[in-house]
Order: structure tokens, then sequence, then C-alpha cells
């Protein structure tokens, strides 16, 4: 699972009742899938320590195995929050009374059946106990789920009816699911791509079916199905065998009806609605996993390979396929009808050749995009991403020429050379900010902290979980983006506050009480 498939996933777990997650934790699949996939190293290593221990483990112990330097300290504080918003970590008291932590019951017996095995769960799959008569090979699982996917991306793109289109058309539920997710609008019965849709194009391919996995999630209480089933379901997935045919015997009923919604993505293949077999694709085994989904998919499928050996030029397993010059022409060399027709949501598309697309940038393809939704920084961010491997040959040698001129070998990465030319990026923008002239984002202000001892550790938290978005220092307040973990940090920390004040208090009394005593001798 990649970096932002996890945070996709983690974002929607993390607002689940304590309840749901007791019952996601009876499944030893969920618990492994969790503790490999959504854990930071420092939580797996706090998990292990704890997963064979008989008593609470005391908040004090956990400091003394931490670096007290302020990496090591945010590391820290990321993966007990991870660990507590995930509900794996419960407050406790030890036996001397002290602050500690222990792992939920639940969690820590499946993750014990789930490394040690044993049990009768069946939570990994049942695999079917009679051959199949005509098995299905990898090669044709891996074609249908490109097929099936695909598809998908082409109506998000809105190109199913201009003709660039696959060969599959989506049903009407997925339909309805990607309005419901907001990544197409319609507008006179025609899809066409909203500014989510364009930043679920801009995903890798796990990100982006994570994405829509989880918009099934918030749907599924709508078509009266149990979401703790739909997770489980989907955990158990990523735990299944390619090319493996897995029983529909051990499966609930919401489970049974995720098999046809679940084949319409080309996550998993099934002959025909009733058959009692079914084979999970490679985008249902990457689900937990960081291997590629859809390896020689479209969106990786450009024209850039070339007979030469030499290191400045592209080589076979390169991505890169745009080429951006200085007057706004775009050379895109690729042959997929997917990825032209992603350009031509913000280009003005020029002719096409066999292997090879001309565009151009211009005022109105721009601002025509922009009007769609698209923003100007996730038009620069598609481009970076996918610029031809000469381009970034052509930024290496710009910065080692900086790096010459200088004198300074080590060049801080921020003076590092573009891969676009700049002023193609700067007018891109330029482009956007004729039509709006402020940015707004969703947040909550804090201020009023305390001392400024406890102002920088609330900041540093902050920044830890990623939610800081601007700092104003010299007011003593910051902005961040969500407030439900800061509102459990502010809640820790008066709960210490407090606590060291009354043992403060329980030591004034005992100190008294001495000096009474003694006076009295």
């Amino acid at each position: 699972m990649s970096s932002t498939a996890s945070q996709r996933a983690l974002d929607y777990l993390e607002v689940l009742p304590g309840t749901t997650f007791n019952k996601l934790y009876q499944q030893p699949s969920t618990a492994l899938a969790i503790f490999r996939r959504m854990l930071p190293h420092l939580a797996k290593t706090l998990v292990m320590a704890m997963l064979y221990m008989p008593t609470p483990f005391a908040v004090s112990d956990l400091d003394i195995w931490v670096k007290p330097d302020a990496e090591s300290l945010q590391a820290r504080d990321r993966a007990l929050s991870v660990l507590q918003r995930l509900h794996i970590l419960l407050d406790a008291r030890d036996a001397a009374g002290r602050a500690a932590y222990e792992l939920s019951d639940h969690f820590a017996k499946s993750l014990r059946l789930a490394l040690t095995g044993g049990g009768d769960h069946r939570s990994f799959g049942v695999p079917c106990n009679t051959p199949d008569k005509t098995p299905m090979t990898v090669d044709y699982l891996d074609a249908f789920a490109r097929k099936q996917w695909e598809a998908i991306l082409y109506y998000v793109v809105g190109s199913a009816h201009t003709g660039l289109g696959g060969s599959v058309t989506i049903t009407p539920g997925t339909q309805l699911l990607l309005q419901t997710g907001e990544f197409v609008a319609l507008r006179n019965r025609q899809a066409h791509i909203t500014q989510s849709g364009f930043t679920f194009l801009l995903q890798d391919i796990n990100a982006q079916i994570w994405t829509l996995l989880i918009v099934y999630l918030e749907d599924s209480s709508r078509r009266d199905m149990i979401s703790v089933d739909v997770l489980s379901f989907l955990f158990t997935l990523g735990s299944l065998e390619l090319g493996i045919s897995y029983s529909t015997s051990n499966l609930t009923p919401t489970q049974l009806h995720m098999l046809d919604d679940l084949s319409d993505f080309g996550i998993i293949y099934r002959r025909t609605s009733d058959s009692t077999r079914y084979y999970p694709t490679r985008l249902a085994t990457t689900l937990t996993s960081d291997a590629p989904a859809l390896p020689n998919n479209s969106l990786t499928s450009t024209t850039t390979n070339t007979t030469s050996s030499s290191s400045n030029h592209p080589t076979q397993d390169e991505k890169g396929y745009i080429i951006l010059e200085t007057n706004y022409r775009l050379y895109a060399y690729t042959s997929s009808p997917l990825l032209i027709s992603i350009l031509s949501l913000f280009t003005s598309l020029r002719a096409r050749y066999p292997n090879l697309v001309t565009a151009k940038l211009t005022k109105t393809s721009i601002q025509a995009a922009i009007h769609l939704g698209i923003t100007s920084d996730q038009i620069i961010s598609y481009l970076t991403t996918h610029a031809h491997p000469l381009m970034r040959a052509h930024q290496q040698q710009a910065q080692a020429q900086q790096q010459s001129q200088s004198g300074n070998p080590n060049t801080h990465p921020a003076n590092n050379a573009p891969v676009l030319p700049p002023t193609v990026v700067d007018q891109i923008r330029l482009w956007q900010l004729e039509g709006e002239r402020m940015v707004s984002h969703r947040g909550y202000l804090i201020r009023d902290v305390g001392t400024a001892e406890e102002y920088d550790r609330a900041v540093r938290y902050a920044e830890a979980l990623g939610v800081l978005r601007k700092e104003f220092r010299s007011r003593g307040s910051f902005f961040v983006t969500r407030m439900d973990q800061m509102s459990g940090y502010f809640k820790g920390q008066a709960a210490r506050k407090r606590e060291a004040a009354a043992g403060g208090k329980r030591e004034g009394e005992v100190g008294g009480g001495a000096a009474a005593v003694k006076r009295e001798g």
C-alpha cells in the first residue's frame, strides 16, 4: 500500500467508533493488514514489544526508549497518535498506579493468531477444495482487471462518449458511485470531470482504488450493507493469493453482495453472479501491499523507449512522456487514448501521430480546465510527474552547472533547477489568478495555549501529525486542518497537569505532617 493509499485508509478508519474496531479486530486478517501497512515503524515496534506483556506498559518506561531529540519525540507522538486513533493502544494504570498503555484485547488476540497460526476463523479466505475445470491464468486476470479499471478512468475523464474510451461500459451503479464521490458531475446528461476527479487521476493506482473503495464504504449504509463486513472483506482480499480460486461458503450476505460490485471494479473475477468461486485479481492482492496494482497499464504505457544505451536517454522502465517547451508547445510521446484524453482537459491538441501527440498550453485551454475545477497546481504537478526523462536529464545538467558556478557541491534542494520551464509555470498560475485573488482553507485557529514551552510542544505535535497549516509565532497561535487529534492532545496535557498538581499537593501534606511531628518532639 503506497503512503497516499495508506493515509486515505487511515483517515477513514480513525473516525469510526470504538465498537466498530472491536468487531473489526476479531478478524486476524484485519489486525495483520493494519499492523503491516498502516502503522509507522515505531508504532510496530511498540506493538510487538507489548504483544506478550502480561501487565500495562508504563508511560515513564516508554519515555526511556525514546531519544530526547526533537525528531525522535515527533516520531513517538505520531506513533502514539496513530495507535490511539485506531483504538489499538488504550490508556491504563499499572500496579503502582502510574499512567500506562495496554493493547486492545481483540487486536492483540487476533494479531497473535495471525502471526502464530491456529484457530478456525477462516479470515484469510477459503480456497476451493475442487479444481476449476477452466482455471483462470494470471495473465487473464491482469487483462480483466486492467480493462475494468481503465473503463472507470475513461468515464472519469469524460471520454467515454468521445471515441477515446475503451470497449467496456461501466455499470449504472459504478457511475452513481463516481457521482456520489464527486469525481464527475453530470451536465446535459454527460459526465464531466471535477477537481476531485482530476486529483483522483493524479494518484497512483493503489491510491485510486482505496479512494473509490472509501466512497463505497461511506455509501454502504445507504445500500443496507454492514460496514464492518465490507471492511473485513477488503482486508481479507489483500491477503489472498493471485491465481487461486476461493470459495464463497464463508462469506456473509453483505460480502456476497460485494462480489458483484467488486467485479465491476476489476478487483475480483467471477464467471457468473451465482458462481460459488471467485478469483482475486492483482487489484485485490495489492490492496495492503506496496506492489504495483496494474503493471504496464495505460497510465504508464508510453513510447519513450529508445535503442540508445546512453544514460542521458530514457530507458524502457521510465514513465515520463511529456516534453514542454518555453513557447508553450507540448509533445507527448504516447499512444494511449486515456493519456491523450487527460491532456485534452488542459491543452489544445494540435496533431496526433502513431506514437506522438502535439499540443499547446493556451490561456483558453487552462481557463477551461479551471472552469472544470482543475487548479493550476494540479496541472503543474501532472506535467512535472510525467515529464520526459530528457527533461529530467536537462534539469540535472542545469543543477550541475549551478553547483559548479557556486563552488558548493552540496547546493540546497530549494535552489535546484525546476523540471518545467519557469516562465510556463508562472504563466499557468497567472492565468488562474486572473479569475481569483484568494485561496481559502478550512481549519481551526488555536491560540492561548499556555507557556512558550507548551506552545512549542503543541506546534511540534501538530507538525508531526501533518495537520499544521500555518504558524503565527508572534501572535502565539497556529492554524490546523484537523482538530480531533489536537483535542485529544490538549485533554491529555490537562490530565497530566491535574495529576502533577494532585501529586504536589499530597507531597505538601505529607511534608507538613512530618514537620508538625518534629516540632512536637
